[in-house]
């Protein structure tokens, strides 16, 4: 470390709490300490385990083939002292206070990053068998059952439900999975995006069952609305998440509609001194015009590092970093890898790159002569180079876009020169 970048972090006395062991949390007081922050850096997860990642739980985890995820990080090396296994229950931003479990922690800045919690299936509760997965114990509950080789019922076919899905069917267990849409992915994707996904399910041994909503769950069985029983040695709940924000009822800390943290471009909160990262957080995107939530690992990767600048330059005086990426996810299901770059709502144009009833195709969505967003299913290639031309907002000639043998790169607009 430079003594440049030593002298800029220098905050003498200075206490970052972040509140949150996730990604989010983790990856901000490593980019604090990198950035040469050498004030306190305290980090509190609810979770007792060491801090995680959570991609490999629906995969190599569930399926035994790791024992975990644990991060590959020197919090003692780094100076980062972990509070595991201490909820958080409250804030008072007036006296500078975070209330835990185990009482209060004072701070002189705190970042929030709390991430979020899955949905529970009303009436669900409970009831034997039924699972969700979102933790590491979850992971852990849900090994045996998958080594059991139960029928399972699924329910929800967003991302979750069939990156789990997939890993019941590898380990050989009979699945169904019920949606109370009219096919896969309905929150996240177009129709005509999402339908050609829903013969995967098929092709693996699944079966998919759409328009179908839960009446209830009994020890064993999932009664649908049809009076319809599915066999059910277990219930995964796979309906989504919320920002796990409650905790900040009363402190001042405005909310929205979905209860996430309204944070402004720069990641700060409503209150002084308090920032919001991660799946809790929503920000604005001057990219897209509209204030984005993403519930994904990029952007509790990547708003971190925002905030780490943001935090040296209070003290440094230097400008603000804007936070404004283009959003990224990616799923492993069904034998096929699924990647997604950007943001398609508002676009006004879609075109396809190769046979979506293929193995490998991707979907541009366009604005004008801009790229947006793409949908790239087994072209990972297809989804760097989109990822950069959305970006750069480079100007894309449709006609040479469609074509699947053609590199994205090559299919820009040839602008008049002279």
């Amino acid at each position: 470390m430079s003594e440049q970048t030593q002298e800029a972090g220098r905050s003498p006395g200075r206490r970052v709490v972040v509140a949150g062991a996730g990604m989010a949390g983790v990856q901000t007081a490593v980019a604090l300490r990198e950035l040469g922050f050498d004030g306190t850096v305290t980090v509190i997860g609810a979770e007792p385990h060491q801090p995680y990642d959570r991609p490999p739980l629906s995969k190599a985890v569930l399926l035994g083939k790791a024992e975990g995820s644990a991060f590959d990080v020197d919090f003692e090396g780094l100076g980062i002292e972990l509070h595991l296994g201490r909820e958080v229950v409250g804030l008072r931003p007036a006296d500078h206070l975070l209330d835990t479990e185990s009482g209060p922690v004072p701070y002189d800045v705190l970042v929030v990053a709390t991430g979020a919690e899955p949905i529970r299936l009303p009436g669900s509760e409970g009831v034997p068998g039924v699972h969700l997965l979102r933790t590491l114990d979850d992971a852990e509950r849900l090994r045996p059952v998958l080594a059991r080789q139960h029928d399972i019922v699924v329910v929800g076919a967003g991302w979750i439900g069939a990156e789990f899905a997939t890993a019941a069917r590898e380990a050989g267990c009979a699945v169904t999975v019920v949606e109370a849409a009219d096919r896969p992915l309905a929150g996240a994707l177009p129709a005509e995006v999402a339908a050609p996904m829903a013969a995967w399910y098929a092709d693996s041994g699944a079966v998919l069952r759409t328009d179908a909503r839960v009446a209830r769950v009994e020890p064993g069985a999932v009664i649908l609305s049809d009076g319809s029983l599915l066999p059910a040695g277990a219930v995964v709940v796979g309906i989504g998440a919320r920002p796990a924000t409650a905790w900040l009822a009363g402190s001042g800390v405005r909310l929205g509609a979905e209860g996430e943290v309204v944070a402004d471009a720069h990641l700060r909160t409503s209150v002084p001194d308090v920032y919001a990262v991660g799946d809790c957080a929503s920000f604005p995107s001057g990219r897209y015009g509209e204030r984005l939530l993403v519930h994904h690992w990029d952007n509790a990767l990547q708003g971190p590092r925002t905030v780490a600048a943001n935090i040296l330059a209070e003290t440094t005086g230097a400008p603000p970093a804007v936070y404004d990426p283009v959003p990224y996810f990616w799923s492993e299901q069904f034998g096929r890898f699924v990647q997604y770059a950007g943001h398609h709502i508002g676009a006004d144009t879609t075109l396809w790159r190769g046979d979506p009833s293929g193995p490998a195709w991707t979907v541009c969505w366009l604005r004008g002569d801009r790229l947006v967003a793409l949908l790239a299913v087994g072209r990972p290639r297809d989804l760097a180079q989109g990822r950069r031309l959305i970006e750069a907002g480079t100007p894309m000639d449709p006609r040479l876009l469609v074509d699947p043998a053609r590199p994205l790169k090559a299919a820009t607009a040839q602008r008049p020169t002279g």
